[in-house]
């Protein structure tokens, strides 16, 4: 019995093309010596459902001694999402974690009213060649929840459930799709999933959530009779059931949910619905009032910006 679920889709169907919304390319950015692709905040599209900021890093070929090194930073607001299909991260928090992130696992930090971490790639890995590709996404936090005490959560790649069916394969992050749930905790109703297809294959995007988008990470997909490569983030409108065609081997991302509880503002780390809690945010990180990260003497000074 197929878990998916809908009618078979009809190919060339142009009423899945109407419901596309915005294609955003990502833009270009560097963090931490290396570059990044962001896709989220972008002039098209603030938000989708509580995603408020989505970043491809990589795929990168590091030579022996190099790796990522994004020093000590704050966060307000939001919880950081990161997800590897390659490579690994050291994690390093003010809550005293210490955690590599390795490919599949779901590294889920809540900010609340305030936390400091670092990304790093562990010493131990730079004595050879490394790679690295993946995702980070921030989702922000409904208003009754901006002020909670921070939090961090890991979850190892053996705890998300998958779905296989037919040249699919689809591993649930967070949240519920196709009638599956994960184990990890979100703060509002919201899907994430890894989405893997072979060459030909088909899946529904489901209408259940009100806002939902796709961003291809790898291969080329169809919607309808329009074609999509990787780098490509896809927003659709509410309402129909979308039909994704697989042209050659492809991994896309599946995610959004319900709408945010009125808008937020973003600055540079910070996310909230109040502009003077983010000013206080700025002025607690330049003084010195956040945690400090255990074991990581560095940090980054508020821009000027």
């Amino acid at each position: 019995m197929s878990w998916l679920p809908s009618k078979d889709p009809i190919p060339g169907d142009a009423f899945s093309c109407d419901a596309i919304e915005t294609v955003i390319i990502p833009r270009v950015r560097d963090v931490g010596g290396f570059s990044v692709r962001r896709a989220l905040p972008s002039s098209k599209r603030k938000m989708v459902g509580p995603f408020i900021f989505f970043d491809q890093v990589g795929p990168v070929e590091f030579i022996t001694g190099q790796g990522i090194d994004v020093r000590p930073h704050p966060h307000i607001g939001l919880s950081t999402v990161t997800y590897l299909f390659d490579g690994e991260i050291l994690h390093r928090d003010s809550l005293g974690y210490k955690q590599p992130i390795q490919p599949g696992d779901v590294n889920w930090m809540t900010a609340g009213r305030g936390i400091a971490h670092s990304e790093r790639t562990d010493q131990e890995l730079r004595k050879n060649p490394s790679r690295l590709f993946g995702i980070q996404s921030w989702v922000a936090l409904p208003k009754d929840r901006e002020e909670d005490e921070p939090g961090f959560y890991h979850h190892g790649k053996s705890e998300l459930p998958i779905l296989n069916d037919e040249g699919k394969t689809v591993r649930i992050i967070a949240g519920d799709l196709f009638g599956t749930s994960s184990p990890v905790k979100t703060s509002s109703d919201m899907f994430y999933a890894d989405v893997s297809l072979t060459a030909e294959a088909t899946i529904p995007l489901p209408a259940e959530h009100e806002e939902r988008a796709i961003f291809v990470c790898e291969g080329a997909i169809a919607v309808a009779d329009d074609e999509f490569k990787p780098g490509q983030l896809l927003v659709f409108n509410p309402g129909d059931e979308i039909t994704i065609i697989a042209k050659e081997n492809s991994r896309m991302l599946f995610f959004g949910g319900e709408p945010m509880d009125g808008p937020r503002y973003i600055w540079w780390n910070f996310v909230s619905s109040s502009k003077e809690r983010i000013e206080q945010a700025k002025a607690d990180w330049k003084s010195g009032r956040f945690d400090e990260v255990p074991g990581d003497t560095e940090f980054i000074p508020l821009p000027d910006i």
